[in-house]
């Protein structure tokens, strides 16, 4: 079985105690990261790699730097236990359509994994598992708590599942 953490739209641009905490929580229990897109600093795959503990994947988004975008793709296809997972920002264009064009990105993906915006989703369409884990970092809409996703690669095959970040108090 693998466990694959997966996160974006961090909008960070160094990294944060705070940000070093909720990864740990979030993705204690995984060997893979995927980061969909506008993490904005390289600094922070060091995090999610866990000092080489975990094996992380990322493309750039629109808001990465420049060096994010140098050294990072906008898209990349994954293949892991014979899973084939097509990872990108957003494939540009209107929100609405992201999904029509992320898939026509990667046909061939058994599960396509996106970021841009900010609204958390895990469904199955045409026998492929769309996740988009929304903001990591509370950018959500209404004031929505961060959330990220896990994805779960077994005998049994894909399964997604969102999670939110817990609610911190003012004073935290």
């Amino acid at each position: 079985m693998i466990r694959v953490g997966i996160l974006s739209d961090t909008h960070l641009y160094q990294d944060s105690a705070l940000f070093k905490e909720q990864v740990a929580q979030a993705f204690e229990h995984c060997s893979v990261i995927l980061h969909a897109g506008d993490l904005c600093h390289l600094a922070l795959l060091e995090i999610l790699a866990d000092q080489g503990r975990r094996e992380v994947h990322a493309v750039h988004g629109n808001m990465c730097l420049f060096e994010c975008q140098q050294v990072l793709p906008s898209s990349k296809l994954i293949t892991l236990a014979n899973t084939k997972i097509g990872l990108c920002h957003g494939a540009g264009g209107p929100r609405s359509t992201i999904e029509e064009r992320v898939w026509q990105l990667f046909p061939q993906a058994d599960c396509i994994v996106y970021g841009h915006s900010h609204q958390a989703t895990c469904h199955r369409s045409g026998g492929v598992l769309f996740i988009n884990p929304g903001s990591f970092l509370s950018t959500g809409p209404y004031g929505d708590p961060g959330s990220y996703a896990i994805l779960t690669i077994d005998k049994q095959g894909l399964h997604g599942a969102l999670y939110h970040l817990p609610r911190r108090s003012p004073t935290a």
